[in-house]
């Protein structure tokens, strides 16, 4: 499997899904933006970048793409702890689990840069929260 390739397709389908979605927002002008002007905007340059992506990929080496299964099934394993433990539990738990969980499917797991990586994320979460107003279930 070639990786560039993989990679383009994989950019032209988020570009194509974030801007599908945007269409059904109102874009408005240059002028006066509406909500959808901004994300058509964004993944109409993701698109671009993909499409170049994709063509570049026919003319260079190809670069094999390992599919290591056991280290995806950790990160979706991560992830859909983070959904539980944020269910039940809190959000900043399951931030926590999420980061602990998914550094397994790494080659070196470091305690310390799990708690740096929970801190940062965490600030966000409050940051999103506090700043922009969106109910976040922190604590």
């Amino acid at each position: 499997m070639n990786r560039n390739l993989v990679r383009g397709l994989f950019l032209m389908a988020i570009a194509l899904a974030f801007g599908l979605t945007a269409l059904r927002y109102p874009i408005g002008e240059l002028s006066h933006a509406g909500p959808g002007f901004f994300p058509a905007m964004v993944s109409g340059m993701l698109l671009v970048i993909a499409v170049a992506t994709v063509v570049r990929s026919f003319f260079v080496e190809k670069v094999h793409l390992p599919l290591y299964f056991r280290n995806i099934l950790i990160v979706l394993a991560s992830l859909c702890g983070f959904a539980v433990v944020s269910m039940f539990v809190n959000m900043i738990a399951g931030i926590i689990f999420m980061v602990f969980v998914s550094t397994l499917a790494g080659t070196s797991y470091s305690w310390w840069r799990n708690v740096k990586i929970c801190a940062g994320l965490i600030a966000m979460a409050l940051a999103l929260q506090y700043l922009l107003g969106l109910n976040l279930p922190l604590f």
